[in-house]
């Protein structure tokens, strides 16, 4: 079962760390990355760069719309993401629990779903 653990941090968190704050949670989250992959869990991993480098797309209503960033209202952000690959669910929230993210930010644990079509065809009997 392979599963995102997403990072979630407060969008000016990275900004506030001094230098040396900021290597040694690099440092943990690179330790961490590297136990994943000698267990065999580890798919990928990235970090993602801030909300002022970012756009919203948005195409409804018939009229193509871009924001760039940063984004006033954004409250959290998606800082970076570890893909796993585990047993079950629960070994993948286990893996959250490790991940020195967790002590700075929110780790959310989302199993990675079929696409529409797929689990439509799936609920009929095509696939």
């Amino acid at each position: 079962m392979r599963c995102m653990l997403l990072i979630v941090e407060p969008p000016g968190q990275r900004a506030a760390r001094t230098e040396a704050e900021g290597r040694e949670a690099y440092a943990r989250m690179q330790r961490f990355g590297q136990s994943l992959r000698e267990r065999g869990k580890l798919v990928e991993v990235a970090s993602l760069a801030g909300l002022s480098s970012a756009v919203r797309v948005y195409t409804g209503g018939g009229r193509p719309q871009v924001l760039d960033g940063p984004f006033a209202e954004a409250k959290e952000m998606v800082g970076g993401f570890f893909l796993v690959d585990c047993a079950s669910f629960d070994e993948a929230v286990a893996l959250a629990h490790e991940c020195p993210a967790a002590e700075w930010a929110t780790v959310e644990v989302r199993p990675v779903a079929a696409c529409f079509e797929e689990s439509i065809g799936r609920a009929q009997g095509l696939s």
